[in-house]
């Protein structure tokens, strides 16, 4: 199953399906064998990158609803 992320009202990033998650250098985090991982969006976790219920405790809020992005800017030519 391809990787599917769902962005939770008032919560964090639901990654589901196949994915790989690395640190900077490329290093992958150790899964023990999870399809699915919540990822912080508040910032307040202990288990960074990962979710830890946090969000609730510090009433975190943002409203969830997809959007169209605008078209990216052209990169400046050298």
């Amino acid at each position: 199953m391809p990787a599917k992320i769902t962005v939770r009202t008032n919560g964090p990033l639901r990654v589901e399906g196949d994915f790989e998650i690395v640190d900077m250098q490329g290093k992958p985090y150790g899964l023990a064998g999870r399809t699915g991982v919540s990822l912080c969006r508040c910032g307040h976790s202990s288990n960074k990158p990962f979710c830890d219920g946090t969000h609730k405790k510090i009433g975190f809020t943002d409203e969830a609803v997809a959007r169209d992005l605008p078209a990216p800017q052209p990169k400046p030519q050298p």
